[in-house]
């Protein structure tokens, strides 16, 4: 009986287009492409669309610390990222960005569905403003005092030392993370979503979904009833200007937050797909749609996708999610990515050392169903790919494919002993099993099947031992029934792997000289084909690949760091190198303010938990004895000892800057172009330029 063909749509959530892709990331992608391919390879219509999300204020500021538009900085990201996902052989059927025509048309149309719906109202709100930047300030980008424990340096929305959640104004001495500058409360009108009156939708399309069984993993179910027992809050979704993004129509200087129309990228890119391939947008995303709609998504991420969006959805007139597939997050060696080791791993120092392929199937035999974090251990990593994938899977053809090019021209058996249709009628009976696994995302159980089915494929081969027969005369038909029968297993097993091992197994379809597989190819046999010779199709992993890309990985993070991030003691050679455009000028007045001092460094000191600063102990000869305190960056040029004693010069009169590691109290001054050439004064340096040396 034939099945029908479904119709897919399947999404991963958008990286955000201000920094790179990196293998945390990448667990959800391989993921969602594992489950796309074999959706494709079954024959059902599935597409998968992605976009960069590009909006909100860490855009804009970015942006504007690098000098250039933010649709330059989008436009460079997304080809950043899109040649990473290619690398990774994710193939999207669109990638797009939320900074398009479409998004725009389709965010504002949700808004004006939303708004007549009763669904939206406006509020005099309270928030933090930076009087320096003259913007108001995201919660992320305001630090301080935790309100409970009383660690320093904490985000507005929440510690990360003590794990507490609080309102941003309960902060304890607050500053902006921009500026610097106290941060005043200011009045403004936002615009709220009222998610308070969709609580009884929320948990009926909790429990059924639009297909009548639930579109959640019960971990997260769970979660969402906690969130509905705590009370569920009306969403805040504007941002005054200055902000990049869409404005809100009729509302001069406010703009939706970010979270309003990231998720309706989904339906942008789709809708560029439509235009691109002929299809119908409504059928796919109208209310009442047949089609299944599928997001794969980080833990992180839930309440955006399992709140927010559904009731945006229902409310705004289009379909909701008919799943939602939660993934945890990774670790390495099992700790959290960490730079300082090198296992902040992104995906280009991964591309430039190691096969992308052997990253996908190490994810596979990791991943599957359940809301829970996956290590990648490096040691095992190296093993679990020579041993499974070279050792145990390729090993096959390499040990049979010479003999059928040499001694039979490349010909396969025109038939084969009714033994070894049985056995390999082993393998083919497990197609079922191994498409369910791959259907319910049990990779990781899937890539233990196929393993198994290696393993038996190979105690066949060292049972019958064809290399010693031969040697034998007279034996040529059964040597070449035995190697067909291991190319047939071979060709079955690739079929399987095919999900995870696009790459491999296009060159294993050329090799085997045969169209490209799809899954119905598991009930047929190669018998009097000709196959081409074999060529070399994977090779081993060595430890030193593994060593040189956590060492170049280690060092590109620390060259990026030391361009693009803003130096917290705003230090003269923060972008010596980068040969920034002019500021604008100013006149001499101005610059007769500025109390330039020669300072003898009395105390230098490393900065427990920073990379590139230390901590300074100034004399600047103050009438009343004092010393200045100062962080300055230039642990890359000096050591402690080394400053001890020299001379510096610092500007005097700068406000003091509260920072993580404590107060700096001015600037340090040093020339140079970066990195280890800088250079500040001796005591005779300061001598000779005609200076008082106290």
């Amino acid at each position: 009986m034939k099945t029908e063909k479904r119709k897919i749509l399947v999404t991963s959530a958008l990286p955000y287009a201000n920094g790179s892709i990196h293998l945390g990331h990448l667990v959800e992608y391989i993921q969602t492409d594992i489950w796309v391919r074999f959706q494709k390879l079954r024959g059902n219509e599935c597409y998968y669309v992605c976009a960069d999300d590009t909006h909100g204020t860490p855009i804009m500021l970015r942006a504007e610390q690098e000098s250039i538009t933010p649709e330059q900085l989008i436009e460079r990201v997304q080809t950043e990222h899109l040649a990473d996902f290619s690398g990774f052989n994710i193939d999207f059927d669109n990638y797009y960005s939320t900074h398009t025509p479409e998004n725009r048309e389709l965010s504002e149309g949700i808004y004006r569905n939303l708004r007549e719906a009763g669904l939206i109202e406006s509020r005099m709100t309270e928030h933090y403003y930076d009087p320096e930047k003259e913007m108001f300030l995201p919660d992320r980008y305001i630090k301080g005092e935790c309100p409970k424990c009383h660690a320093r340096d904490q985000y507005g929305d929440g510690c990360e030392t003590c794990s507490a959640t609080y309102h941003t104004t309960d902060l304890i001495n607050p500053y902006s993370a921009v500026s610097g500058a106290t941060p005043i409360r200011k009045e403004t009108e936002h615009f709220f979503f009222k998610l308070s009156e969709c609580i009884d939708f929320l948990r009926d399309w909790m429990k059924t979904g639009n297909h009548g069984q639930s579109p959640l993993p019960a971990e997260s179910v769970n979660k969402l009833e906690e969130w509905f027992e705590a009370g569920l809050r009306d969403w805040e979704i504007s941002r005054d200007a200055p902000y990049f993004g869409f404005e809100i129509p009729d509302a001069p200087g406010k703009y939706f937050y970010v979270w309003l129309d990231a998720p309706v990228g989904y339906m942008a890119s789709f809708k560029k797909l439509c235009e691109r391939e002929g299809l119908n947008f409504d059928d796919w995303w109208k209310s009442g749609s047949d089609t299944e709609l599928i997001h794969f998504i980080g833990k992180d991420i839930l309440s955006f996708h399992a709140l927010f969006w559904p009731a945006t959805l229902h409310y705004a007139g289009y379909r909701t999610p008919q799943k939602i597939c939660v993934h945890g997050f990774l670790t390495v060696n099992g700790q959290k990515m960490s730079k300082s080791r090198g296992t902040f791993i992104t995906a280009r120092s991964y591309l430039d050392h190691i096969q992308p392929e052997y990253l996908r199937y190490y994810f596979a035999a990791k991943l599957n169903d359940r809301v829970e974090d996956i290590d990648l251990n490096l040691e095992d990593f190296v093993a679990r790919v020579n041993s499974n994938l070279i050792g145990k899977y390729i090993n096959i053809a390499s040990r049979s494919a010479g003999f059928i090019s040499k001694r039979f021209d490349g010909k396969l058996s025109a038939g084969l002993p009714d033994a070894e249709l049985k056995l390999i009628s082993n393998l083919q009976n497990e197609a079922d099993n191994i498409a369910s696994l791959y259907e319910q995302r049990q990779f990781s159980e899937a890539v233990k099947l196929i393993m198994a089915l290696a393993d038996t494929a190979n105690e066949y081969i060292n049972d019958t031992k064809p290399w010693e027969l031969a040697k034998q005369e007279g034996q040529d038909q059964r040597l070449q029934e035995l190697c067909s029968t291991n190319i047939n297993l071979f060709r079955l097993l690739s079929l399987y792997l095919k999900p995870i091992l696009p790459e491999l197994i296009a060159q294993v379809e050329g090799f085997l000289n045969i169209e490209p597989l799809v899954w119905s190819d598991n009930q047929s046999l190669l018998l009097g084909h000709t196959i081409n010779k074999y060529k070399h199709l994977a090779k081993r992993i060595e430890n030193t690949q593994v060593e040189a890309m956590l060492e170049k990985n280690k060092a590109d993070l620390a060259a990026h760091a030391s361009t693009t991030e803003q130096s917290p003691t705003r230090h003269a050679d923060q972008q010596a190198s980068q040969h920034p455009p002019i500021a604008d000028t100013i006149s001499i007045d101005d610059f007769a303010k500025i109390d330039l001092r020669i300072a003898r460094i009395v105390k230098a000191e490393h900065v427990e938990g920073a990379d590139k600063l230390l901590q300074l102990t100034l004399d600047i000869d103050d009438a009343d004895g004092n010393t200045r305190n100062v962080f300055a960056g230039i642990k890359s040029a000096y050591t402690p000892e080394q400053l001890e004693g020299k001379l510096t010069v610092m500007v005097a009169n700068l406000a003091p800057r509260k920072m993580r590691f404590g107060l700096s109290e001015g600037m340090v001054l040093a020339a140079g172009p970066g990195g280890k050439d800088l250079w500040i004064l001796s005591p005779d340096d300061g001598a000779q330029a005609g200076m008082k040396v106290k």
